[in-house]
């Protein structure tokens, strides 16, 4: 990708948000034309449009778009973040690629005391959360719409991924992931 790409971020892609914010969205990867061109999370490509338009509807992102980095694009009360944090080959992770990242999350997840809220967007991620905070798989199953209460207090929600397959198969549609979000967003008044 880098040598098709030279002028793209072509690197792990950090958390984007507030450090202290309650809600964590955790995403998959980043997308091959979003989030490894622009550096940031869900950031020019189309899950980034239905992710950051919900987050806007929802009082949750200062705008509905984001394009590029420098775009004024802010967050408030929560922050996104990636189970895997480089462009996986054929824009889909390998188990390594995934047990490889999982450190970085488990380590995010440790210094995030203030996260109330888990959303995990698709059951890659659903599963990567749970493994960073050393928790049985089979214990909490993946489910659109489902809440899990964690051992430590903190809930996590699932949704499908807003990826451009879900939403085009209508797997996921626009309400059906607005009403997750709104859940995960609530449960962080609580």
């Amino acid at each position: 990708m880098r040598a098709a790409h030279p002028s793209y971020h072509n690197a792990p892609v950090a958390p984007f948000g507030d450090a202290k914010a309650p809600l964590l969205i955790v995403g998959l990867a980043p997308g091959a034309h979003g989030a490894n061109a622009t550096g940031r999370p869900f950031t020019g490509d189309h899950a980034g449009l239905i992710l950051y338009s919900t987050l806007h509807a929802a009082g949750l992102a200062s705008q509905p778009v984001s394009l590029a980095r420098g775009d004024g694009l802010t967050l408030r009360n929560c922050r996104i973040s990636n189970a895997v944090k480089c462009l996986p080959p054929a824009n889909k992770p390998t188990t390594r690629e995934i047990d490889t990242c999982n450190p970085y999350l488990a380590a995010e997840l440790a210094r995030s005391p203030e996260v109330r809220v888990i959303l995990a967007l698709g059951a890659i991620a659903h599963r990567a959360v749970l493994r960073a905070l050393a928790l049985k798989l089979n214990v909490y199953g993946f489910a659109h719409g489902r809440v899990h209460r964690l051992p430590d207090g903190r809930a996590l929600v699932d949704s499908y991924h807003c990826s451009r397959y879900n939403t085009q198969t209508r797997r996921l549609t626009a309400t059906m992931f607005s009403q997750v979000v709104y859940r995960a967003r609530d449960l962080t008044l609580e």
